[in-house]
């Protein structure tokens, strides 16, 4: 019974995907415009910044929109094609679960922030408009 429930959850994810992300595509959001000299103190803010996420996860969806909207230039590493992020995933935050946001400090220490709303509020605070 479960390789038909996991057959049924492939097939609904592999016909629903495209859609999902031609919708994400179609109502994207418009980044803010900073003057250059902010833009490059952000980036410089986000360089330490890595996102794990699916490509057609609907919570991955919304962190990404977020991370569009504020104009932040955050890695994105994909968990579910590449074998290699799933593993590093699974490593540093002990679960498959993304969308998952590294954040290393100055001081090399790593924090796992995982739940979309939790992500999206930290980048909020950190990035948001003043």
């Amino acid at each position: 019974m479960k390789p038909l429930i996991r057959l049924f959850f492939r097939t609904l994810r592999a016909v629903l995907g495209p859609f999902l992300l031609l919708g994400n595509w179609l109502t994207r959001p418009k980044g803010i415009v900073r003057t250059p000299a902010e833009q490059q103190a952000v980036d410089a803010r986000t360089r330490n910044l890595v996102l794990y996420h699916f490509p057609t996860c609907p919570f991955c969806l919304k962190t990404r929109r977020v991370i569009r909207r504020l104009s932040l230039g955050i890695e994105l590493r994909n968990a579910r094609s590449d074998a290699t992020h799933r593993a590093a995933l699974i490593a540093g935050g002990g679960k498959p679960q993304v969308p998952c946001l590294l954040i290393t400090g100055d001081d090399g220490q790593q924090t796992w922030l995982y739940e979309s709303d939790a992500i999206n509020a930290w980048l909020n605070r950190e990035f948001g408009a003043a």
